[in-house]
């Protein structure tokens, strides 16, 4: 199964609560903080909220 490289690149103060949860979620907290998260629908959805704060690379 595929995965996806999830880097936060900008900031999450300021932001709304349910974009920081979202973030913490996917186990980013600091800017510059890298996970590898599974490629599904749940994920995908994830980042869709949050694209504007992260970068995606396939693996």
């Amino acid at each position: 199964m595929a995965n996806l490289k999830i880097k936060l690149v900008k900031s999450l103060n300021g932001r709304l609560d349910k974009h920081i949860a979202t973030a913490k979620s996917l186990g980013l907290t600091k800017i510059g903080a890298e996970t590898v998260q599974p490629d599904n629908p749940q994920t995908r959805g994830k980042i869709a909220k949050i694209a504007y704060l992260v970068s995606v690379t396939e693996e």
